[in-house]
């Protein structure tokens, strides 16, 4: 491609990071993105982004499909291609936004593991052999406890606590969006135990979470701590953090019946991707619906 056209992609970039001021983690997907689509134009010997139509973004959709990509990451791709697009039209680089209309083949919606109540409990209540584990129960509990995400667990800083008011704020969570979340009286005993052991390398350091060097600690090292923990108790499955929040929006929902509020706690933007739960809990309604249903209670023979 031409060196104005890779001109106009870094400028997108720059305006995401300054203006938008994107995560670290938004940015690099993009980045990624866009990089894919950067390597068909070569292929495809096109010199600038308005050379572009939208049977060349199938294609190259299709072709990244054949590479075994699932629909959720190629509907990130065609997110990330919309909104360079929009940047151009907006800057008046181009005149269409070829990506606009075009979709991502459909994929069968999974429904997200999760761990019923009991083994929750035998997952939180074991006791711990080392200040680590102590550290590793308190996240456990948070996940748990809160809802958060593994990315929101890891960048949480001391300031963002109030243990006496029984909350935790996340300064930006997916979307770049903040909100306040509860913590429940055990995660809040856990973390409070856990603060008597945290040292950090230095003064600046101010993540809740710290390795045993006293740095902040990283996703990958969380993922491996929970398998190991689960390993050690004597839990059959693999769990992963994500399976934690997926607990906690389930027995929540399960127990409060009010979609709205776990949307809140779990900070979708669309309630849709709440809905999902629901159908986690039609066991449970089931028994709610033979129970109270005055016609659905089975008349003794």
């Amino acid at each position: 491609m031409k060196t104005i056209a890779k001109n106009q992609l870094a400028d997108f970039f720059t305006q995401m990071k300054v203006e938008q001021r994107v995560s670290i983690h938004t940015l690099t997907n993009y980045q990624r993105d866009l990089r894919h689509l950067t390597d068909f134009c070569v292929k495809q010997k096109f010199e600038h982004w308005s050379e572009l139509q939208p049977n060349d973004i199938r294609q190259h959709v299709a072709n990244r499909h054949r590479q075994g990509l699932s629909s959720a990451s190629l509907q990130r791709e065609l997110s990330a291609m919309r909104s360079f697009y929009q940047y151009l039209l907006k800057n008046d680089l181009v005149t269409l936004n070829p990506a606009k209309y075009v979709k991502a083949p459909k994929s069968i919606r999974k429904l997200p593991k999760t761990l019923d109540v009991d083994q929750i409990g035998g997952l939180l209540d074991a006791g711990t052999d080392s200040v680590l584990e102590v550290r590793d129960v308190a996240m456990f509990e948070l996940f748990y406890s809160s809802g958060l995400r593994l990315s929101e667990l890891v960048d949480l800083n001391l300031p963002d606590l109030d243990l006496s008011d029984k909350s935790l704020r996340i300064q930006s969570g997916k979307g770049g969006k903040a909100r306040i979340l509860p913590i429940g009286s055990k995660a809040i005993l856990a973390i409070k135990n856990w603060l008597k052991h945290r040292v950090a390398r230095n003064e600046t350091e101010l993540a809740v979470f710290l390795s045993k060097n006293g740095n902040r600690l990283c996703q990958r090292s969380v993922q491996y701590r929970l398998k190991q923990w689960c390993i050690k108790k004597g839990v059959a499955q693999h769990v992963h953090p994500h399976a934690l929040r997926h607990s906690f929006a389930s027995h929540l929902l399960q127990s409060s019946q009010d979609l709205r509020a776990v949307q809140e706690l779990l900070g979708h933007s669309s309630i849709s991707t709440t809905q999902i739960y629901t159908h986690l809990d039609f066991e449970h309604l089931a028994k709610v619906y033979d129970n109270a249903h005055p016609r659905a209670k089975k008349k003794p023979v």
